[in-house]
């Protein structure tokens, strides 16, 4: 038997930080041993982390990320994302359905569990994907047959998309309706990508430019405001639980905010490259600066910064989405394919805001107020309770999953640091404070 105690370290509780020390045994935590005012307890152990100035989150939840594999693997694999996600004390993931194949049936979802299996200190989840009525039978078949329910553990939800993104897995409108109807009747939770596709059909129809700032137009804040309202009605007449991927826009913020006010099921995440970037940043960037929905102008930067101040944004999560260097330096940069790696820098440039500082190297007038606690709930209790992840604080009987984080810490990013299969990282060069390290898992 191992042990290793963690001493005078920050437990960081949405009640209220407090200072402990923690035993670990065979990577579980044996006992929790908060400092109070008097003589403290003394444990001996194997090895000891002085972690005194150090906060301890658990391990952090990234609920959107695009691991690649099967069939995409000079993107990235399982087990090399998975290297990224620990480098930013992220150790869960749940993993979007758009791989080859597409994980629309149930021995596609089996395939990608065996595939996690081997990949060590990790936990995977997988979303289900649905283009047609037929994968609705599987998904049907998955949730209600008892011989699946080990792998129905693995599933965290079901991903709509409700136009073509990378992998072109835009659901027809009658599957959409549909969906909605047995997730509610099931209790799936369910995730849209809200984007119109009649709106980016006509925009694209009509551009006449190649420059890469054209796609913010091409899938203007209109296209994901309309399909924001099409999702939440949809929501709303059927009882489901709706979760909006990757919000990016000033009214989809609002049109949120009003369908919790009005007692719907309606929860949101923001990314972030809608966080920290801006269409300012495609002169610099540009390809690397591709995804969808696409960077905004400033003003909705700031509308998801205040999202998460009033409590309207529930989750952070990266849409880490890995591509080629190759893939990315396309001509025309229009033809370039969409998404960016995110899942190793979320943590660092949140930790970032909340030690004061602003990462990006443009000069900002403010630093949006952002709480240690803050990042647990975004990126911990939020998503841990929308999906069902069920994963364990940091208490005794439980798996040790803990963050460590040295607040005051300050280093740069690298695509390198970060460890993501595709090379490349859009904040390269970005000062961040927050050093995380995993401890267990």
């Amino acid at each position: 038997m191992t042990s290793l105690l963690i001493r005078g370290g920050t437990l960081v509780r949405p009640t209220g930080d407090e200072r402990a020390d923690l035993l670990i045994q065979d990577d579980r935590i044996h006992e929790v041993n908060i400092r109070t005012v008097g003589p403290q307890k003394l444990v001996a152990a194997d090895h000891t982390i002085e972690a005194g100035g150090a906060l301890l989150f658990p391990g952090f939840i990234d609920c959107h990320v695009h691991f690649r594999e099967p069939g995409l693997e000079q993107k990235g694999t399982m087990e090399s994302e998975m290297q990224s996600a620990l480098a930013g004390g992220v150790t869960t993931v749940c993993d979007m359905p758009n791989t080859i194949p597409p994980t629309v049936s149930i021995e596609a979802l089996k395939e990608k569990v065996r595939i996690a299996e081997g990949v060590s200190g990790s936990d995977i989840r997988f979303f289900f994907g649905i283009t047609e009525s037929s994968h609705i039978v599987e998904l049907e078949r998955l949730w209600t047959e008892q011989s699946l329910l080990s792998l129905r553990m693995r599933c965290c939800g079901v991903k709509l998309y409700l136009d073509h993104s990378t992998g072109n897995q835009k659901a027809t409108k009658e599957a959409v309706a549909e969906a909605f109807r047995v997730c509610a009747r099931l209790k799936i939770p369910l995730v849209a990508h809200c984007e119109d596709s009649v709106l980016n059909a006509r925009a694209a129809k009509l551009n006449r430019r190649e420059d890469i700032a054209a796609h913010s137009n091409i899938r203007a804040p209109e296209s994901e405001e309309r399909a924001i309202v099409t999702a939440i009605e949809l929501a709303k007449k059927s009882g489901a639980n709706l979760h909006i991927a990757h919000l990016s826009t000033r009214r989809g913020v609002a049109f949120v905010a009003q369908a919790k006010a009005d007692g719907l099921s309606v929860t949101c995440e923001v990314a972030p490259h809608h966080l920290f970037l801006s269409t300012e940043d495609y002169e610099s960037l540009g390809a690397l600066a591709k995804m969808n929905p696409p960077l905004r102008t400033p003003e909705h930067p700031e509308a998801l910064w205040a999202g998460i101040a009033d409590g309207t944004v529930d989750c952070v999560a990266s849409d880490h989405a890995p591509h080629t260097l190759a893939e990315k330096q396309r001509l025309p940069p229009l033809s370039a394919p969409s998404g960016v790696p995110g899942t190793g820098s979320m943590i660092p440039l949140l930790l970032t805001v909340a030690a004061g500082h602003w990462p990006h190297p443009r000069r900002r007038s403010a630093v949006p107020k952002l709480l240690y606690g803050d990042i647990r709930r975004l990126c911990f209790d939020r998503p841990n309770e929308i999906f069902s992840l069920q994963r364990t604080m940091i208490e005794p009987n439980t798996s040790a999953n803990i963050a460590l984080v040295q607040p005051n810490e300050e280093w740069v990013l690298t695509a390198a640091s970060l460890k993501s299969k595709c090379g490349w990282t859009p904040y390269e060069g970005w000062k961040v404070m927050g050093k995380v390290t995993v401890v267990g898992r």
